[in-house]
């Protein structure tokens, strides 16, 4: 019996995409928090809990985008077809995020405002555009044969939309328990009564997902709530609530690691329970990870780089969080 490269190369990209989540979601909600904190010391001091790391998440998007490419070319021929406007936003979201990271801590005090701004709003759109980006790709991409059959504007729908706001809320509470972790002071109690709301907001687009995808896709109703698949799948939701219950006592107590740790948890959780109702589809739901698949000669030999390149990645990216471990003091940065 072969290897089926095909499932190896979903594991992978599934996985590089998950990493990009987690980390530049915390980035991305920094910026987000920053109308939370008005004061140039504590924005200071938000930017350099992410300085020394946050320009290398992106890695993890550049895998998962390449790995599509390379692995299912039909998929992401398709894929990009159909939300070519919602990346484009999102990627001008990023550059927007990006420059105003690098040039405004070299503004004059006079225009350091614009470039917080330009901070906020690329920070807003970029996590807007990946949840319509995702939303769209859950709601179904239109396909005829194996070309993308649909219109430029399909992802303007509701649940697209609902997805937009939901990665806001997502990306927001992991970045107010990444500085709930990083910081200390005025600051650090100010990140615990923001994250409150937005785990408590993050509970309810939880809820609502989990009531639309079942109600409108039949095939998701049958995945999670037919016998015996209940019995298997019903540890997902009940450790997402166990999650958000520790979440909520971790911040009315002292909190340091745990809060974000639990969030990390929860956004593990969703993702869990989207591949498990996608798939064995990768352009939901017309095309299999098999029908989409290129020649097994040429997925493994993008496999023998890959399987080299990765735990460099993943060696580099562990050492540069581990070096940059601990707290960061206004005006004095990690120590």
């Amino acid at each position: 019996m072969g290897i089926d490269t095909s499932i190896i190369w979903i594991v992978i990209i599934f996985f590089a995409v998950f990493m990009y989540v987690l980390l530049d979601g915390f980035d991305l909600g920094i910026g987000m928090l920053f109308p939370f904190t008005p004061k140039k010391r504590d924005r200071d001091t938000m930017m350099n809990t992410v300085a020394p790391v946050w320009d290398g998440n992106e890695t993890w998007l550049v895998l998962g985008g390449e790995g599509l490419l390379a692995a299912f070319p039909i998929a992401y021929s398709i894929i990009l077809s159909g939300l070519y406007l919602p990346l484009i936003f999102m990627l001008i979201g990023l550059v927007f995020r990006g420059v105003a990271f690098e040039f405004r801590f070299k503004a004059k005090e006079g225009e350091r405002h614009l470039w917080d701004k330009a901070f906020i709003g690329g920070s807003v759109v970029a996590a807007f555009f990946q949840g319509v980006a995702l939303g769209a790709f859950l709601d179904g991409i239109a396909v005829s044969g194996r070309s993308f059959s649909g219109g430029p504007l399909d992802w303007i729908a509701p649940f697209p939309l609902l997805a937009g706001v939901g990665v806001i809320i997502a990306y927001t509470l992991l970045g107010s328990t990444w500085l709930i972790m990083k910081t200390e002071g005025e600051l650090h109690d100010r990140m615990i009564q923001v994250a409150k709301p937005f785990a408590l907001l993050l509970l309810a687009a939880i809820v609502a997902v989990s009531i639309w995808t079942p109600l409108r896709f039949p095939h998701v109703a049958d995945r999670w709530f037919t016998f015996p698949n209940i019995l298997f799948l019903a540890p997902v939701p009940l450790l997402v609530a166990l999650c958000m219950f520790l979440l909520l006592r971790s911040l009315g107590r002292k909190p340091f690691r745990q809060p974000f740790v639990l969030a990390l948890a929860l956004i593990f959780l969703g993702y869990s329970g989207m591949a498990i109702s996608i798939w064995p589809h990768v352009v939901p739901p017309a095309i299999t990870i098999w029908e989409a698949a290129s020649p097994p000669q040429s997925q493994g030999f993008a496999l023998v780089g890959t399987l080299f390149i990765l735990p460099i990645i993943l060696m580099y990216t562990g050492w540069s969080y581990w070096v940059f471990r601990g707290k960061v003091k206004a005006d004095a940065g990690y120590h």
